[in-house]
């Protein structure tokens, strides 16, 4: 169960990868996270992917990580198992960042990491995530700094992402 107080941080929480295996997010200590619900068949695939790559190959090294959680609760978008999934991204978008497993991130089934997300920054239209491609900022200290529209694109939220590359 995630933490009820948004005051937690992203860096208490361990996640399946896509393999199925865990991975504790303490691991990202001291990095810029971009967290990212991703769909293989949605209209805002192809430039979000495209995007995110050419985010994490310009603030990779800076410290930036692209989580992508994987999910289909929107108009069953993102059908395929894990493995395809990562396949997906790799092979046509030449994507590097992590794939974790897939996710529900609204409802009673909803990743703890979405509840921690969403009580964290909820939007104008309250905590759910409305579609494919919703975007989370979180800073060095895993904490959630900002959230974006999946109509954002990642490129026009470079200039935040590079405020908290700077803080040191």
């Amino acid at each position: 169960m995630a933490p009820s107080n948004p005051s937690g941080s992203i860096h208490d929480f361990t996640v399946k990868d896509a393999k199925g295996n865990d991975v504790d997010l303490s691991i990202y200590k001291g990095k810029a996270l971009l967290i990212v619900n991703v769909a293989s068949q949605c209209g805002f695939t192809n430039s979000n992917y495209k995007q995110l790559t050419q985010l994490y190959e310009k603030y990779k090294d800076q410290g930036l990580e692209i989580l992508a959680f994987p999910c289909n609760q929107f108009y069953g978008q993102e059908p395929g198992s894990n493995e395809q999934i990562v396949e997906f991204a790799c092979t046509r978008f030449k994507a590097e960042f992590p794939i974790f497993d897939k996710v529900e991130v609204n409802g009673e089934g909803a990743a703890p990491i979405y509840k921690f997300l969403k009580s964290s920054k909820g939007s104008f239209f309250g905590d759910s995530i409305k579609w494919n491609f919703t975007k989370f900022l979180v800073n060095k200290d895993g904490k959630v700094v900002d959230r974006y529209a999946p109509i954002t694109s990642p490129l026009s939220i470079e200039k935040d992402i590079k405020k908290l590359l700077e803080v040191s």
